[in-house]
């Protein structure tokens, strides 16, 4: 049976079923925490002593430094880890499903952990952060694609802006963790924040084990039954319920018509071009999104704003990296509401704009008095405005609008290839960054900020020209409301007619076509 309501396609939403769509966005405190304690345990002085080389007093107090190519190795090995981790696991996910690769992340991620806690000095290290960075790959790509599709449609935009906010708090632990243990004078210091990690892995693995899977898996798989049970479970509902049944028929139709008109794995990525619903420009809308996420250069505080504020002259510079951390978790949960309410692109567009004036502002103030007194004050200040702007926009948003453009026929490896752009840039702004910045370098010091602050200005033209808007559309909506309208016009696209009866009405006129020559010939 086929719907012919468009709003009666989904069940009305649970309080067990939006818990357990929520728990999926544990996954960001593995994902935050692994990417937020190096900043801490870079700045350590025995850590300083047990992986860097004797340099004089007046470079660090400690008489203990790395080199630049190692700082630059140590933090972006990880996310050349999570880029193959990424693409490998779309493939995974449509063989084994999504569920059971993320928990094989976790598993892979907590090898990584334990020769990163057994690690005495960078030839362990590194294979650790490797190893745990393949292993973020797999969770970081699957998680969201796992959210974005049990997810109810209604509230799809703030559980998967949960997901960012879990990873907020995944870095503010660390953060925690790091300036807690920072002043021993042993290797406890950093295998504690280290060590820790064990403990997000095994609750997300675990739990992961008591959801179901995705119900989007199994009409791939082509196993009706079981994803009839398994949305009956996601969505709080029997399994012969007519909301069931319904948004059942319409995920089963959206495949078809997804099949009939485009190639299936990675050669439909390319297909239909840059046409409105061609796969291929999906692909770089989705790739090119997350390389502007990372353009904006909040990672450059989230990986070396212990190292940077030391390396201005800022005091307590444990203390002002975990006052960021703070004003990011507690900026994150405003996106619930305000990308329900304003939508996705709204989001981006504003918070570009947002970022890149608080940019300016610190690049300015810190190269006209780079040591003074208030302008040290006005830089934390404004560094903490700009993480406002992008836990509450870019953050979240990003990583909303992935898991919801792509159909799917190429969905898990669509997001997979998002979240790999993601973390190449990552690595890549890990590598860069400390060849900018360190004394002995470049020495932009705050100058850097002029480059991010161009950057977001681009991320505020390729929003404004590139992103549709997606709030309050089922996934298979928005597959049709990108075939029918352009970014500029998307957030007035209202649906009209369900998959179903679109591919009823096909079928019938099909069969009238079959018929009518036959009676033209008695």
């Amino acid at each position: 049976m086929g719907p012919s309501n468009v709003d009666r396609i989904e069940a009305p939403v649970t309080v067990k079923a939006y818990m357990m769509c929520a728990f999926a966005a544990f996954a960001g405190i593995l994902f935050g925490y692994d990417s937020g304690y190096i900043s801490g345990v870079l700045g350590m002085a025995f850590f300083k002593r047990e992986f860097g080389h004797p340099v004089p007093t007046s470079i660090d107090e400690t008489g203990f430094l790395y080199s630049t190519s190692n700082k630059s190795l140590i933090v972006s090995i990880l996310s050349a880890g999570t880029f193959f981790g990424a693409l490998f696991a779309g493939a995974l996910a449509d063989w084994i499903g999504r569920r059971v690769t993320i928990i094989v992340g976790c598993i892979i991620f907590s090898v990584g952990v334990i020769l990163q806690v057994a690690s005495t000095s960078i030839g362990l290290l590194v294979p650790g952060r490797l190893i745990a960075g393949i292993g973020v790959g797999f969770v970081s790509a699957i998680n969201i694609l796992y959210m974005s599709e049990v997810a109810p449609r209604k509230v799809r935009g703030a559980i998967v802006s949960g997901y960012q906010f879990a990873i907020t708090i995944g870095i503010m632990l660390a953060s925690v963790v790091s300036n807690a243990t920072q002043h021993r004078n042993d290797a406890s210091s950093y295998r504690i924040a280290m060590g820790i990690q064990f403990v997000w892995a095994f609750i997300l693995g675990v739990g992961l084990f008591l959801l179901p899977e995705s119900p989007r898996y199994f009409v791939k798989k082509g196993k009706v039954d079981a994803a009839t049970d398994a949305l009956a479970r996601v969505r709080g509902q029997p399994r012969d319920s007519a909301y069931i049944q319904d948004e059942l028929a319409e995920i089963l139709a959206n495949y078809e018509y997804e099949r009939e008109i485009g190639e299936v794995g990675w050669v439909g990525l390319l297909s239909g071009g840059w046409s409105p619903a061609g796969n291929f420009r999906k692909v770089v809308l989705g790739a090119l999104l997350q390389m502007m996420q990372q353009w904006t250069g909040v990672n450059f505080i989230f990986y070396y704003s212990t190292t940077y504020f030391q390396q201005i002259g800022l005091k307590n510079a444990f203390l002002i990296s975990m006052i960021t951390t703070i004003v990011n978790v507690c900026s994150t949960p405003i996106s619930f509401y305000t990308i329900e309410r304003f939508g996705r692109r709204t989001l981006l567009i504003y918070g570009a704009i947002g970022m890149l004036v608080c940019e300016f502002i610190v690049a300015i103030v810190g190269t006209a008095d780079p040591n003074g007194h208030s302008a040290q004050g006005a830089l934390i200040a404004f560094v903490c405005i700009y993480i406002f702007f992008f836990a509450s926009t870019w953050g979240p948003g990003a990583w909303v609008v992935i898991g919801e453009i792509f159909p799917l026929p190429i969905r898990s490896k669509g997001v997979a290839v998002s979240t790999a752009s993601n973390w190449f840039w990552n690595c890549i702004i890990g590598i860069i960054t400390p060849y900018m910045v360190d004394k002995d370098q470049g020495n932009l010091g705050s100058k850097v900020f002029f480059i991010w602050g161009a950057l977001c200005t681009a991320c505020v033209i390729f929003a404004y020209f590139m992103v549709p808007e997606t709030k309050g559309l089922t996934l298979e909506q928005v597959d049709k409301m990108l075939e029918e309208t352009t970014p500029r016009t998307s957030a007035k696209w209202r649906p009209h007619e369900t998959y179903a009866t679109a591919m009823e009405k096909h079928s019938e006129a099909a069969t009238v076509e079959h018929v009518e020559p036959k009676s033209a010939g008695v």
